[in-house]
């Protein structure tokens, strides 16, 4: 399970409305657990794919290693992903997945239709390495102050 706080939810919802047509990106940082990966902060990242960026994207790798740095200093760690799809299901595409190499990191899409954030999804990235790997749906719990609600995920 994915758990974040109900801001940190529209923001990368917000992310994706702001970039659109293009695919946003950003970095979940927070402590994994065995059952639940606990979001404590998300960071937005700029997305530098130039050929392809209405349905791609990419983190420059020297952005990854400062945004991991400045975590390590507060404690967290990074603990997953997100990314839009602009006119396009919040379901992991072919690309998404040969591109996705964290083990046990959330990997969450949100579908932006005709610029307005729909349905968001989170899905754990398993296995032990590139040959066994495989996308799993996560569920998404949002945190509202005390009271926690469960995001509906998009029929398959």
């Amino acid at each position: 399970m994915l758990k974040l706080s109900y801001n940190d939810y529209q923001a990368l919802r917000a992310h994706g409305e702001e970039t659109y047509p293009h695919e946003c990106c950003g970095v979940l940082l927070g402590k994994a657990a065995p059952e639940s990966n606990q979001v404590c902060e998300i960071v937005r990242a700029g997305n530098t794919r130039t050929d392809s960026a209405h349905n791609r994207y990419n983190i420059a790798p020297e952005d990854l290693i400062r945004i991991q740095r400045q975590s390590r200093k507060k404690g967290l760690e990074i603990i997953g992903f997100y990314h839009s799809h602009p006119d396009h299901p919040a379901q992991w595409s072919p690309t998404d997945f040969a591109e996705a190499h964290w083990i046990g990191c959330s990997y969450v899409i949100t579908a932006i239709a005709q610029g307005k954030a729909a349905i968001t999804n989170s899905f754990l990235l398993t296995g032990t390495n590139e040959e066994d790997k495989k996308f799993l749906d996560e569920p998404i719990e949002i945190e509202v102050g005390s009271t926690n609600t469960q995001q509906e995920r998009e029929p398959q």
